[in-house]
């Protein structure tokens, strides 16, 4: 019987500010031109399992990571950029209306890749906190989404198993992966219908149907 829903934030719940998105936009700006897999590991884990002062600090950690020159120009244009992502950001046209018939049945679960400057601003802009029972954040917990035991610690807080909790998300690579990896079964959210994977839903306000609501 599933009893709790866990949710991504980033493009699952909330879309981005700006378009391509934040992480896509820092590799170009920073001149990066390894493969994304390879290159959004290293970033996530300098600038997401840490917190810092401010985003000046934070991404001239990022460029000493890569071993880039931080220089004034650069650290201007991601800060002024990721500024804008969290100042534009707004939740999924059906977030909201899904997350109040969901919360009716379910505990749900906030998980998120993030840093320590966006996300808690977000959800309080639009009041998101107060559907969640329990909320993970990378900055704060240490581990990403992918790290084997982030998943293995959210079923211990949340005290449920694995086959009572279901996986949302928009990232095959750190959401959907991860969780089976744990045992855990999950949905791909592809609101563009583009990606072959056999669970998955093209909108949040499936869901309800998807567990016989």
């Amino acid at each position: 019987m599933i009893k709790a829903l866990i949710f991504d934030f980033w493009g699952t719940l909330v879309e981005n500010g700006v378009y391509p998105s934040p992480v896509k936009q820092a590799q170009f700006i920073l001149g990066i031109e390894t493969d994304f897999s390879e290159y959004i590991q290293k970033f996530e884990e300098t600038l997401m399992l840490n917190k810092f002062e401010n985003l000046n600090e934070g991404f001239t950690k990022v460029c000493e990571t890569f071993g880039i020159e931080a220089t004034e120009e650069k650290i201007e244009r991601l800060v002024g950029m990721w500024n804008k992502n969290k100042f534009f950001a707004k939740p999924k046209p059906d977030t909201i209306s899904t997350l109040e018939t969901l919360k009716r049945s379910y505990k749900l679960v906030l998980v998120s890749n993030t840093d320590c400057f966006s996300v808690k601003d977000v959800l309080e802009k639009y009041d998101l906190a107060k559907y969640f029972d329990e909320i993970f954040f990378s900055y704060e917990v240490g581990k990403l989404k992918t790290d084997p035991h982030f998943f293995d610690d959210v079923l211990e807080k949340i005290g449920l198993s694995k086959d009572e909790v279901v996986m949302f998300g928009d990232s095959l690579e750190s959401d959907i992966k991860p969780a089976e990896a744990a045992g855990i079964k999950a949905y791909l959210v592809d609101r563009r219908g583009r990606r072959d994977f056999l669970n998955k839903v093209r909108f949040l306000d499936e869901i309800p149907g998807l567990l016989g609501e």
